[in-house]
């Protein structure tokens, strides 16, 4: 026992000595936007045209080009992912006292949208695998209030829709996908968003591609789109300006941030492509510690689009997940996320009587990984020794 533990240190003391002589101190970050595109040019044109505000054309390129990419009838470009999650709710007439099923595993906008409705968020568990909402529970949850399923394509592997729309359909409800982020992930062949009754994405910083801060909703629903094309508006009347038959919001995406988001669009295979090969790489170097970690799966009907490449710390690891993440901080200059916390034990939508423990355990023991465009094989090498030297 003795010379194990000593002959772990001295793997440990190697890996540390070789990863720092190999990075010199590069600082690895979480997550960073890659602006290789028109995204200064179409900005300088807005500036020099003066069109920055929420009108100009690079608003209805962006949102007819999106449309497109993602095989929806009607995109609509909004401020942000939690307004385009509001504005969903809002399209599909969800109000007071309406309940909305979804997973409890999931970022806290996904049930912030639903009570800006002034409705109730009802939380199912996870799959042990994928990490999605585990639809074999949703028809238990179902009651006489209940309106909409939100599923919510998590880290960027598709739910399991087919099922979960089957359901929806046996008892009248709404499907809201939540896609915030799974821009490049296909379910069966189709892409997320527009398989439900209305989608969204977020073009946060961090996204697959970015605006800054904005978001997308889409829909096939002609009468959906037009009902949150209005209200994104300050409920302005389309053919008679300055009149407001309904009580509206000011949720409009600016010319300057659709310009950007034109032009990362016009990239977009090329960061799906490059997303796709980190976690290629990450599956190569993060093999051998499959005893200790849990590595993302990609099941037979999806096409996961990596947002992020996402790990679980199984039992055979000792160390709590902060203390892993906190050495590969604090000695290898590697920027981690933790997973989300479940929504069941926010403040807000606190559950003293339930336990979701797959949720639960995923979320105590899961890290994000650095996952950006501009990661090299040799930045994966290292930060997989590195995770390996964490884990001892």
């Amino acid at each position: 026992m003795v010379y194990q533990l000593e002959l772990n240190k001295k793997i440990r003391e190697y890996i540390t000595h070789s990863n720092k002589v190999f990075m010199n101190n590069k600082r690895i970050p979480v997550a960073t936007p890659v602006l290789n595109g028109n995204e200064k040019k179409y900005v300088i044109d807005c500036l020099d045209t003066t069109w920055i505000s929420s009108n100009g054309k690079y608003i209805s390129e962006f949102e007819n080009k999106f449309a497109k990419f993602v095989g929806a009838k009607n995109a609509i470009a909004v401020t942000n992912g939690t307004v385009a999650l509001h504005l969903a709710c809002l399209g599909t007439n969800i109000v007071q006292d309406d309940e909305v099923i979804m997973p409890t595993f999931s970022y806290i906008a996904t049930a912030n949208s639903v009570a800006y409705c002034g409705a109730k968020p009802v939380f199912v568990d996870s799959e042990k695998d994928t990490w999605n909402i585990k639809v074999s529970l949703i028809e238990s949850k179902i009651t006489p209030k209940t309106k909409a399923i939100m599923p919510v394509h998590i880290y960027g592997h598709p739910a399991d829709m087919s099922p979960l729309i089957k359901i929806a359909k046996k008892h009248n409800l709404h499907v809201i996908e939540d896609a915030a982020e799974a821009l490049g992930a296909y379910y069966e062949g189709k892409h997320v968003g527009p398989l439900g009754d209305v989608g969204i994405f977020s073009f946060f910083g961090n996204k697959n591609i970015t605006t800054g801060e904005g978001g997308m909703v889409v829909t096939n629903n002609d009468e959906i789109a037009m009902r949150i094309r209005l209200l994104k508006g300050q409920g302005m009347d389309p053919n008679r300006r300055y009149w407001h038959p309904t009580i509206g919001y000011n949720y409009r995406m600016t010319n300057i941030a659709a310009a950007i988001g034109l032009a990362q669009l016009e990239k977009v295979e090329w960061h799906l492509k490059r997303r796709r090969n980190v976690s290629r790489l990450y599956d190569k170097y993060l093999s051998k510690l499959t005893n200790h970690v849990q590595l993302p799966i990609e099941k037979t009907y999806a096409h996961s689009c990596y947002w992020m490449y996402s790990i679980v710390l199984k039992d055979s690891v000792k160390k709590e997940r902060d203390q892993v993440r906190d050495q590969l901080d604090n000695e290898f200059n590697i920027e981690t996320r933790p997973f989300f916390y479940p929504m069941h034990i926010m403040p807000p939508y606190y559950e003293r009587e339930r336990s979701y423990p797959t949720a639960e355990h995923i979320a105590s023991r899961g890290i994000n990984l650095p996952t950006h465009e501009l990661l090299s094989e040799e930045d994966i090498k290292y930060i997989a020794n590195s995770l390996e030297s964490s884990l001892i």
